[in-house]
């Protein structure tokens, strides 16, 4: 008896090994990946902070801005010209009174798609003041060229010591909401560590290709004449903080213009138990959705949660359809209620995830410019893991027969007719 009680103890230690050894190995799998074939950069002495509303969002920029001493850089999918707006362009003329440089890019089409954009008297109103604002690539007539290759990221760095990025633009609904959606959920997050190093960069380049000004990275920094550490001043430690490794995937169309799908498709061949993801838009290419079924066929837990609601036509409806296509093939599907899920987070294994700008649609895949944080950590890949698990309490489980009530059947035409438009969305 005692023999079998140790044979039965060893064999399930070797299985936890094991299994805890695919994990780590999965996990190290996509960063070699990234490392080897897209030249990515982890860096392991960085701090990240979680905002998972807009008000958390906003409050601690703010906050950051305030502290400025030498630059504030921001580049936007769009600005919209209201009270949050407005609040954030007078703190930056009063940083400008200070002496702090600040330059600022929002997209053309992200601007002009918006139901309240900047127009020209606002853009010298902010010049005037001392704020170098510039548009990427204005809409031209004839326009319709100018709809691909958008700069869809969401990038802030403060003093080249500080940056956020994520999912929200510079809005009043990522705090009130809209009649039409309701609520507005978003994620976003705070950076300190070298890898800033790499968002600042992202932000020079696009300054360069915007106004031809290359922007010397040391003048960014605040002067340093107490010899003390100057990233101590900027990071914030928590009593649960510690260094995490994070690498910045850049999606430039003409330079790493398949490195969002890359990252996707290895994290997703990398897992071995459990898969979890939050898309707005969720109209998939073609190897992002082979590598969803590849993992369910190994018996992955592939966990994914889209909104009733959204801001948009067609697209929605596509995701919707592809929706119903996972969990057809065995994924657990939530269908979120209360407003609009805009967050963009996929959790691999518990060790591994991304916040980011990219969608999973062809857009933001094929054709728009992005950046996500890659994080290789249990305890930030776990926070979001629970953000997903309180979310289905707000949401219904889709299965064969709640997708016949809930969905009409001019509904399901279409979204299989908005999937085949797929490619373009």
């Amino acid at each position: 008896m005692n023999h079998h009680r140790i044979v039965f103890t060893a064999l399930l230690l070797l299985t936890l090994f094991h299994t805890s050894h695919l994990h780590a190995q999965a996990d190290l799998d996509v960063r070699r990946h990234l490392e080897r074939t897209d030249n990515i950069r982890f860096t392991e002495d960085n701090h990240i902070e979680l905002l998972t509303t807009g008000h958390d969002k906003f409050e601690r920029m703010f906050d950051d801005i305030r502290k400025a001493r030498s630059s504030i850089h921001l580049e936007y999918f769009n600005f919209r010209n209201d009270s949050i707006a407005r609040c954030l362009f007078s703190l930056l003329a009063e940083k400008v009174d200070q002496g702090v440089k600040v330059r600022a890019v929002f997209d053309g089409f992200g601007n002009d798609s918006n139901n309240q954009p900047l127009q020209k008297q606002h853009l010298e109103s902010l010049r005037s003041q001392g704020i170098d604002i510039y548009e990427f690539r204005p809409l031209r007539f004839p326009w319709l060229n100018y709809m691909f290759e958008r700069d869809h990221r969401k990038i802030v760095v403060i003093d080249g010591q500080i940056a956020y990025t994520g999912g929200m633009n510079v809005a009043d609904y990522y705090i009130n909401g809209t009649e039409q959606v309701g609520e507005w959920h978003d994620m976003h997050c705070r950076l300190t560590g070298s890898v800033v190093e790499e968002l600042q960069q992202i932000f020079c380049l696009t300054w360069q290709q915007v106004c031809g000004e290359e922007i010397d990275p040391e003048t960014a920094r605040p002067r340093n004449d107490t010899g003390a550490d100057p990233a101590a001043t900027y990071h914030q430690s928590a009593a649960d903080d510690y260094p995490r490794t994070i690498g910045i995937i850049n999606r430039h169309p003409r330079r790493t213009g398949s490195v969002v799908r890359s990252f996707y498709t290895a994290a997703i061949d990398a897992a071995r138990d459990s898969i979890y993801i939050i898309n707005p838009y969720f109209t998939l290419t073609p190897s992002v959705k082979r590598a969803l079924k590849r993992a369910l066929r190994r018996g992955v837990k592939l966990r994914f949660m889209a909104s009733e609601k959204s801001d948009i036509p067609i697209t929605p409806d596509a995701a919707l359809y592809n929706a119903h296509w996972l969990m057809r093939h065995g994924a657990e599907v939530w269908i979120y209620r209360p407003g609009f899920h805009h967050t963009k987070v996929i959790m691999v294994d518990g060790r591994l995830c991304t916040v980011g700008s990219a969608n999973l649609d062809a857009r933001s895949l094929r054709f728009d410019y992005e950046d996500n944080a890659v994080i290789c950590d249990t305890a930030t890949t776990h926070q979001l893991e629970q953000i997903f698990c309180r979310d289905t309490l707000q949401s219904f489980r889709l299965t064969q027969q709640s997708w016949r009530q809930w969905r009409t059947p001019w509904q399901r035409f279409r979204g299989w007719f908005a999937n085949l438009l797929a490619p373009v969305l």
